[in-house]
């Protein structure tokens, strides 16, 4: 069988906009090629970028810091949780309205799994609509979701709770329960309900518990 690599995550660039009301990220040299010259042997240069952004930038993982003071962050998140994980896709784009319920994960093997959740809400990335009435999970969704105990939950939508949402549900409960969760991604709809693996791995930062990723799945 051929093996295929399936990139979820979206680019990140000089200038766009993740989320409303968050800055931009600032992409420039710290040292460029032409002032590179003069250190190494001639015909020789190298680029060494300088970047500027919030860690809610792109495709990103939250660790349980990111909601509670006393939770792990990025260097303590266990790799078992991101990397390889055996996966199943949750197909929720004929959903009635913007709210994502139980019924969506019911009678599925959800433990100890990368638990995907596909919107089709990537469509509208970088637009004005990714903001505006964009899916999410509901709180007995999320409550199924921590008693499954799945080794991450992820979303391709703006949010897995609702904006207009204050307490903030999804991420206190799966975030309260040492379950990450990832959003923005994207290209869900090139996965398989099953048989696949999910890597999604930050960099290993302390102190910090949100950071962009490069997820993928991979197929065999």
């Amino acid at each position: 069988m051929i093996r295929r690599l399936i990139d979820v995550s979206h680019e990140i660039e000089a200038g766009m906009i993740t989320y409303p009301g968050l800055p931009a990220p600032v992409i420039s040299d710290y040292l460029s090629r032409e002032a590179s010259r003069g250190r190494y042997a001639e015909g020789t240069t190298f680029q060494i970028g300088r970047i500027e952004m919030v860690a809610n930038t792109g495709t990103y993982i939250d660790a349980p810091f990111h909601r509670f003071a006393e939770g792990i962050d990025l260097a303590q998140l266990p790799l078992e949780r991101m990397a390889d994980v055996e996966s199943v896709l949750v197909n929720a784009t004929r959903r009635n309205d913007r709210a994502i319920g139980p019924d969506f994960f019911e009678g599925l093997a959800l433990s100890g799994r990368a638990v995907l959740v596909h919107t089709g809400w990537d469509a509208h990335w970088r637009t004005q609509q990714y903001a505006v009435d964009a899916p999410f999970l509901t709180r007995r969704a999320v409550e199924l979701l921590v008693e499954a105990a799945p080794a991450l939950v992820g979303i391709d939508s703006i949010n897995i709770d609702d904006m207009q949402d204050g307490e903030r549900p999804a991420h206190t409960l799966l975030l309260g329960a040492g379950i990450p969760v990832v959003e923005h991604l994207c290209h869900l709809n090139k996965l398989p309900a099953g048989g696949f693996r999910f890597h999604c791995v930050p960099v290993k930062f302390r102190g910090v518990g949100t950071f962009p990723v490069r997820a993928y799945a991979v197929i065999e």
